[in-house]
């Protein structure tokens, strides 16, 4: 039977202000506060609200038929808290109905899967963590950042107990093969891949308001039939995209909740069913392993990284970022943790791009890609000044590390102590009476 597993990402970057050089050493505040409010309420007004209302009414309407896998990154789980509490609430609501799942993914939407294995982890599990204090779902299938994937991340994944990774279908590694199967990691087996269908999603959440494109206008019905006129035995189709592409990308005008209002029964006219990733790895086995030895995204044509550390100025601000991160995850300082969540993000080197796009790339407030890397490395320099102030800088991580867990050691050596004293004390007043 076609299954059509449709997930969605919710994420909104912290967005940085105007951070000049002699601000270095002096002004540790470096994000825009009302910016971030700003993009956020619209963007939940004009795009979450509607869509999650949309998608609440299908899960109702369907009696349990219609389901949908969505994550939400732990950074734009914040900016819900602070600035739109409301699309909390209706992604609540939509748990209760039980056609939701949700995935796990990095904290901070960052890169840490490319350079550092236990950043990486700790990342993953303190989304999950979040995942399961608001929606009392245990994560057990990983989208990473931009979808970015290779052999080795997928090892890291198998290795976190995560069943199967959410990817692209990227030509360079598919070569004759098809999206609409699933597949697993060549390394580690019981890990399973699901490739996203670039077509059928692009479709939707890029072409569907384009009066020149050649599909245009695209009628759920047809949608559906395309799905039902595949190969039999190509049974998954994976339609992946931002939630935000439901208003945003595609204006609400363009009748887009109306499409996928109708998509669940013009579906299952046709006999095609909607099934979570869970469920997909449940009842659908692997055909082949996926060799992907170079990582791979769903960003631009390349479907790689290089629109995110590519040019020169990028790979400077990664490897400066993250030649802190085991100094920022020893000294454990809760502002320096919540910048350094808030630095990671994927926006912050996709603004520094130098390659041609027309999909996605948003530079904010900045000029030009130099404009951006300037900026940032502003802010990094005073990010990395602190984290180096907070302990000697002659102290290397190693040391530190040791000190610090001296300390802890002896922390908890003092409250065990203290406890045995208190339990003396009460046996002693005990005897007295």
């Amino acid at each position: 039977m076609k299954t059509i597993c449709l997930y969605f990402e919710i994420h909104q970057p912290a967005h940085v202000r105007r951070y000049r050089f002699f601000d270095i050493g002096t002004d540790h505040f470096y994000f825009d506060d009302f910016e971030n409010e700003r993009l956020m309420s619209d963007t939940a007004q004009r795009s979450y609200v509607p869509a999650l209302d949309t998608l609440l009414e299908m899960s109702r309407a369907s009696e349990g038929r219609f389901k949908v896998a969505l994550s939400i990154s732990g950074v734009g789980m914040e900016q819900l808290e602070l600035y739109a509490p409301e699309v909390i609430e209706r992604l609540q609501a939509l748990n209760q109905t039980g056609c939701v799942e949700f995935l796990a993914e990095p904290y901070s939407h960052g890169l840490s899967s490319l350079v550092d294995g236990d950043a990486f982890q700790i990342e993953v599990k303190r989304q999950t963590e979040k995942i399961h204090d608001y929606f009392g779902q245990k994560p057990t299938i990983l989208r990473n950042s931009s979808l970015i994937y290779s052999d080795e991340i997928g090892t890291m994944a198998a290795s976190m107990g995560f069943k199967a990774m959410l990817t692209e279908g990227a030509k360079q590694v598919l070569g004759w093969k098809s999206p609409h199967y699933l597949y697993h990691n060549p390394l580690v087996p019981s890990l399973k891949l699901m490739l996203r269908d670039i077509t059928m999603s692009d479709d939707i959440s890029l072409r569907f308001s384009n009066p020149q494109w050649s599909g245009y206008p695209l009628f759920a019905d047809k949608f559906a039939e395309r799905i039902a006129t595949l190969p039999e035995e190509e049974e998954i189709v994976n339609i992946f995209m931002n939630l935000s592409a439901l208003g945003i990308a595609q204006p609400l005008s363009s009748n887009i909740l109306d499409f996928f209002m109708a998509l669940p029964a013009q579906a299952e006219k046709r006999g095609i069913k909607f099934a979570t990733p869970s469920e997909i790895v449940k009842t659908h086995k692997s055909v082949a392993p996926l060799h992907v030895p170079d990582t791979i995204s769903w960003l631009d044509e390349e479907r790689d990284t290089s629109s995110l550390i590519g040019n020169n100025m990028q790979k400077e601000a990664f490897n400066k970022l993250y030649s802190v991160a085991e100094r920022v995850r020893i000294a454990n300082d809760s502002h320096l943790n919540q910048d350094w969540d808030y630095l990671q993000d994927t926006f912050h080197f996709r603004a520094m791009t130098t390659k041609p796009s027309h999909v996605g790339l948003d530079r904010g407030f900045y000029d030009s890609p130099y404009d951006a890397f300037t900026n940032y490395m502003n802010i990094l320099g005073d990010f990395i000044w602190r984290a180096n102030s907070i302990y000697p800088s002659d102290i290397d991580n190693e040391e530190l590390n040791s000190l610090l867990t001296t300390i802890r050691n002896q922390a908890k050596e003092l409250a065990k102590k203290d406890r045995e004293i208190a339990r003396l004390k009460r046996k002693q007043d005990k005897h007295k009476e």
